[in-house]
């Protein structure tokens, strides 16, 4: 049996494929390593990953049900790379580092008994 392919269909998919941006498994381990610290003081208990095109957005939550309490966002332009931590719609760093952006995260809470 024959199939018909139409190569307009697999180039116009491609274009859609080259605008998105992504973390990668660096990005991702230093972002993650960041959230585990929380997790583990009870803080953060949820996070989304969500990809546009020229943007990846990793979104953290307290709760699931609610608002993201920080975001990370990857832009990729012709000039290159930039990260940016957001705290709601206020944007707390940006950087061409993932390092220094996260670094303006505030420090973990600590509980004193």
């Amino acid at each position: 049996m024959t199939h018909i392919v139409r190569l307009s269909d697999y180039q116009r998919d491609a274009r859609r494929r080259r605008g998105r941006v992504y973390f990668n498994r660096a990005e991702l381990s230093r972002i993650l390593s960041a959230y585990a610290v929380r997790v583990a003081c009870g803080e953060w208990r949820d996070y989304a990953v969500d990809h546009t095109v020229g943007m990846a957005l990793f979104s953290i939550f307290r709760h699931t049900s609610e608002q993201p309490v920080f975001t990370v966002v990857k832009v990729s332009s012709a000039r290159g790379v930039d990260y940016s931590l957001f705290d709601g719609q206020r944007r707390l760093a940006r950087s061409v580092d993932l390092a220094e952006a996260l670094a303006a995260l505030p420090p973990p809470l600590s509980l004193v008994r």
